[in-house]
């Protein structure tokens, strides 16, 4: 005679089975709005947007007594007005001046002829930006401000200390607008990438002719790379041959662990590819993209359009939550054997 009670009755799964059921059709009915939520974190690019750059310049000039400035051309490339520091080293054993023409007389030669005293009389009748009088061994700055102008501007500078400027200390601060320039940051990292791999004149700036760019680029790795940007503009490379008929617009080294800055002018409106030269790097997916004057274009839309809202997000997972529940409590229950007397045929 077998014990009842060692038994195992058939059916046991029959109770818990319309609870199983159930936690399944819930938790399948979650899964679509948890891999849609999945999907969404990850669809925005990362985008470097620049900023209009300083409209200042900084140079160094050296006195000498040759005497003879050094250098003796300055260049500065300003978006508007320019504000304009240097600072002046006098490495001579004799005095010396640093006298540097008006805006009045922008464009005006001063006269290789000129005895000192005319000299000294063309100044002050028309005035000077700056007029810095350094002793030997001393270091002095001139500063002044230019305003905007659209015009190539030259002004000469010279020193007033007699028969100095008939020996040869001279020299020329030239000022030639390019248009707008902006600046903005990029870094460069070991898994042969830059991020961000996208750059973008700022959101509305309105672009009608050459745009100038000062790119401060951040090697966040061990390996040397390059900031080399292509000249032809709407075109996506695939090889970096091109380069031998089409020399590209700048090209710069960023050794480990440093940082360097790339100046450079495009001729307009367009979408530019930069790319790093180090042989594999590019092959390997370093390159990233500058779009001037162009938006930034939508990444690619997912294989589903549905756009999931946040209520919708939230109730997938609670169902998904208490169907997991329902189907692991069903699951648990139906090993459990019948109670006597809960049920069955009775003798």
């Amino acid at each position: 005679m077998t014990d009842a009670s060692s038994v195992r009755p058939s059916g046991g799964w029959r109770r818990p089975g319309p609870w199983l059921l159930a936690g399944l059709v819930l938790a399948a009915t979650a899964l679509p709005g948890g891999l849609a939520a999945a999907h969404l974190a990850h669809v925005a690019p990362r985008v470097g947007y620049a900023r209009p750059a300083s409209t200042s310049v900084r140079f160094d000039v050296n006195f000498t007594d040759a005497p003879a400035y050094s250098p003796r051309v300055l260049h500065a490339s300003p978006n508007g007005s320019l504000s304009v520091s240097i600072k002046l080293h006098n490495n001579g054993s004799i005095a010396h001046t640093f006298t540097l023409e008006n805006v009045s007389q922008s464009g005006v030669p001063l006269n290789r002829s000129w005895t000192p005293l005319q000299l000294k009389q063309f100044f002050t009748t028309n005035g000077s930006l700056a007029d810095v009088n350094l002793s030997s061994g001393a270091t002095g700055w001139a500063n002044f401000s230019l305003a905007a102008s659209s015009a190539i501007r030259s002004f000469e500078f010279a020193s007033t200390i007699p028969y100095q400027f008939q020996a040869g200390m001279w020299g020329y601060l030239n000022v030639t607008p390019l248009g707008p320039t902006y600046s903005v940051e990029d870094n460069t990292t070991n898994s042969f990438s830059f991020v961000p791999n996208v750059l973008s004149t700022p959101v509305g700036a309105t672009i009608s002719g050459p745009v100038s760019f000062h790119v401060l680029i951040n090697n966040l790795g061990t390996d040397a790379h390059t900031f080399t940007v292509a000249s032809q503009r709407n075109t996506t490379l695939t090889t970096l041959g091109s380069f031998k008929a089409h020399p590209p617009i700048v090209n710069v080294t960023v050794n480990s662990s440093v940082q360097a800055v790339a100046k450079f002018t495009v001729p307009g409106i367009g979408v530019y590819e930069y790319v790093c030269t180090v042989p594999g790097h590019f092959a390997s997916g370093m390159f990233g993209f500058l779009y001037v004057g162009v938006p930034v274009p939508l990444p690619p839309s997912a294989p589903s359009t549905a756009i999931v809202a946040v209520p919708v997000l939230v109730g997938s997972g609670v169902l998904l939550g208490i169907g997991l529940v329902l189907s692991l409590g069903a699951a648990y229950v139906g090993r459990l054997p019948r109670t006597p007397g809960s049920g069955g045929p009775h003798p």
